[in-house]
């Protein structure tokens, strides 16, 4: 998922972020507002995760939340 589909989503994705993420706070959330480099950082403060760790725990995750979505999709009538 790149910057822009994030920051498109982000209001469907806050919701997920917190449940995924729960040492994220409200403020975090807010203050993040879809850009990818700021949920990294809080995700490498929060987490004590390095860059990359926390690239690539994002990476996964949009993942699997583009492919939830995909399937959901698809069983709609």
């Amino acid at each position: 998922m790149n910057q822009d589909v994030l920051k498109g989503n982000w209001t469907q994705l806050k919701g997920k972020i917190r449940q995924q993420w729960g040492k994220l706070t409200a403020d975090d959330v807010e203050r993040i507002k879809g850009d990818r480099d700021l949920l990294i950082g809080k995700l490498q403060e929060h987490y004590g995760r390095t860059r990359e760790q926390a690239e690539s725990d994002l990476e996964r995750w949009l993942e699997a939340e583009e492919s939830e979505e995909r399937v959901d999709r698809r069983s709609r009538p």
